[in-house]
């Protein structure tokens, strides 16, 4: 022991000690490893039977419905808090994909009318479905040629315009409004993008241009929906653009 140690016990004390690496400060991880986090603003309270449900819908997990490796799968979460809302007894669910809406369905014991083009089922014909029987519809169409969904060119995804794929839309939304009961709710799920040869799409306008000249009102606001987990997240791009993290989940009713 050296004389300073002996002087000062606590110092020798320090000598000893094992020394850590210094920890990370959280601004120098890796930038993809990041979490983002956004402060929402606080809800009113009032007697929603989903209060979570508001116009920014953030829920990160997909929930266990439908399949998550089908292209444009949305999960089930908003859904089921969109019946749990409004309390449906059955569901015309026209563009199925892989069951998601049909899953969400089963779990609450709510009758669901579900098919695809897939099946040989095409939800722009009114003449395969039922008519004015449902209280509730939910449709997440393709946003136009974003994704390649079948070859089969009555796919709303093979239109091979924009106002081809807006015929084709119309038709869509004219067929579920037809499918409802008066007083009925439509749901649809979409959300705009930038196409390499049109440019920027305002599908979600069009959505509901359409709506409206098919007699439907909307009747509550936007569900503006977090997109997590979209591939594009993933993907690194050359071009400059502000991406789009997020589509609009528009809700209309047929009037009397």
């Amino acid at each position: 022991m050296n004389n300073a140690t002996a002087i000062n016990p606590f110092f020798a004390a320090r000598l000893n000690r094992i020394v850590l690496p210094a920890r990370r400060h959280p601004e120098h991880r890796a930038e993809d490893e990041q979490p983002g986090y956004a402060r929402l603003p606080r809800a009113p309270r009032n007697a929603s039977p989903v209060p979570h449900l508001t116009s920014l819908y953030h829920f990160h997990r997909a929930g266990e419905y439908g399949d998550r490796s089908y292209p444009g799968n949305c999960g089930g979460n908003l859904i089921k808090d969109l019946l749990n809302y409004f309390k449906p007894f059955s569901v015309f669910d026209p563009c199925t994909g892989s069951g998601t809406c049909k899953d969400v369905c089963d779990k609450l014991s709510i009758y669901c009318w579900s098919s695809d083009l897939r099946q040989g089922d095409d939800a722009c014909d009114a003449s395969q479905f039922p008519r004015g029987c449902f209280q509730f519809a939910w449709i997440h169409p393709p946003y136009w040629r974003q994704k390649l969904y079948s070859e089969d060119s009555r796919c709303l995804s093979r239109a091979p315009t924009l106002d081809a794929f807006l015929e084709r839309y119309r038709l869509l939304i004219e067929n579920c409004a037809g499918a409802l009961k008066h007083g009925g709710k439509l749901a649809i799920l979409m959300g705009d993008y930038n196409d390499r040869q049109a440019g920027f799409v305002p599908l979600v306008y069009h959505t509901k241009r359409l709506a409206f000249e098919c007699g439907l009102r909307q009747c509550t606001t936007d569900i503006i929906r977090f997109s997590h987990g979209a591939s594009s997240s993933r993907k690194v791009y050359r071009s400059s653009f502000i991406p789009g993290l997020h589509d609009v989940c528009s809700i209309f009713e047929k009037q009397s």
